[in-house]
């Protein structure tokens, strides 16, 4: 396809499509969706070689949000069957995030429910950074608060975290009708807040609300132009007690085309299948793969996820590989690259050449491809499999959301 050409090709050059190029995407059949997934995947490869980050939720504080966001299990006036507790303590927090790291995360990403962080809220985060940290200096700490006031995000860069998650969700025009307590324009402040403090920004959008492909393609070329350097992508899940419970207007394929959009409006920035990956993508994870380098381990903030050493063995399955510590993908170490794999070949920003993977890309630089035709073809016998059971209809009757640990003591997610 033209399209599919013309996409790789400015994706490899780190190039933004246009809008209408966008929307084209989503607008693909299914009869061209391996195509859609291999140019992505190529694209994708050439940034992050075959290498997966893998993120961990640690839920400091559950419920009892004064917000009224309607796609949230915790929001004002959720009937939602989910666990609520205050803080956590930092060495509870610690150890559930020591689960995490050890089934290899890189990235902890500490998340309190709230309109936002009170200061001393600020301060129990930071106790909780560095006992994380004292126990592994190497692990990358996200901190997701909510909203956020003058100079916390930059005390929270002084208390040792690395990046800030606050998510637009959806795009301008419709974010009235997902939350009335507060406007697109402050979470963009939010993220902007977390930037300017020297943080990694963090954030993405939210799928299958009822938006239209026009609201998808705003919302990732806004998350593009704020600099976010990375773009969860999370897939509603439809809790009851929550007024989107009746929105399931999801498919496996429809979320395969949403990720290529994404990795070919963000070609370099780190992608990740967020929240929802599991009810909607269901067997055809795999492929999602090839198009994002990043997902959760484990369960999410309210629901539970595939079992870790599932997504492991899926990860392995597919033919890819766990990202280490020591792999830098940082936007700085991005920003530094020229050429190759992009956030990890060439010259870091501190001066020193840091290889892919000990010791160059191999099969993943090059060639690329005679590698996405094969890595693509490997998954082609899963698709037809998945597609004849399949309609262009969302399917509820296959997915059951999963509360995670309702009517039980459990706190973190370990």
């Amino acid at each position: 396809m033209d399209l599919l050409d013309t996409l790789t090709a400015k994706g490899l050059r780190r190039e933004l499509p246009t809008r209408e190029e966008a929307l084209a995407v989503l607008a693909t059949t299914d009869d061209e969706l391996l195509d859609v997934v291999a140019a992505a995947g190529r694209v994708r490869r050439q940034w992050f070689g075959r290498r997966v980050k893998l993120n961990y939720l640690v839920n400091l504080k559950s419920g009892l949000c004064p917000e009224d966001c309607n796609y949230c299990s915790q929001r004002l006036g959720s009937k939602a069957e989910i666990l609520k507790y205050t803080w956590l303590k930092p060495e509870q927090a610690a150890e559930a995030a020591a689960a995490g790291v050890a089934g290899g995360a890189k990235r902890v990403c500490l998340v309190a429910s709230g309109r936002g962080p009170t200061d001393r809220d600020i301060d129990r985060v930071a106790d909780t950074i560095a006992a994380i940290k004292d126990a592994d200096e190497k692990v990358e700490v996200c901190a997701c608060l909510g909203l956020l006031s003058d100079n916390q995000a930059e005390r929270l860069k002084a208390a040792g975290a690395d990046a800030y998650n606050h998510n637009l969700n959806t795009s301008e025009a419709t974010y009235g009708d997902i939350t009335t307590t507060h406007t697109y324009a402050d979470r963009v402040d939010t993220v902007t807040k977390a930037h300017g403090a020297g943080l990694s920004a963090c954030s993405g959008l939210i799928a299958g609300m009822g938006e239209s492909d026009e609201d998808l393609v705003d919302v990732v070329f806004a998350l593009r132009d704020l600099g976010s350097d990375s773009v969860p992508v999370n897939f509603l899940i439809p809790f009851e007690g929550t007024p989107l419970a009746k929105e399931w207007n999801l498919t496996p394929q429809r979320c395969l085309r949403i990720l290529a959009m994404v990795r070919f409006v963000c070609p370099d920035v780190e992608v990740r299948i967020a929240g929802g990956r599991e009810v909607h993508l269901r067997s055809m994870q795999p492929l999602g793969l090839h198009i994002a380098n990043s997902i959760f381990l484990g369960d999410y903030l309210t629901s539970e996820g595939q079992a870790g050493q599932a997504d492991l063995d899926m990860i392995k399955d597919a033919g890819f590989e766990i990202e280490g510590a020591d792999e830098r993908t940082l936007p700085a170490d991005r920003a530094a690259a020229a050429g190759g794999c992009g956030s990890v070949c060439g010259d870091s920003a501190e001066g020193d050449g840091h290889a892919c993977g000990g010791g160059g890309c191999g099969s993943v630089c090059g060639g690329h491809a005679d590698a996405d035709t094969a890595a693509v073809a490997e998954a082609a016998e899963v698709v037809d499999a998945a597609e004849e059971a399949l309609t262009d209809d969302a399917r509820t009757d296959l997915v059951r959301v999963r509360r995670r640990g309702a009517g039980t003591e459990l706190a973190p997610n370990a």
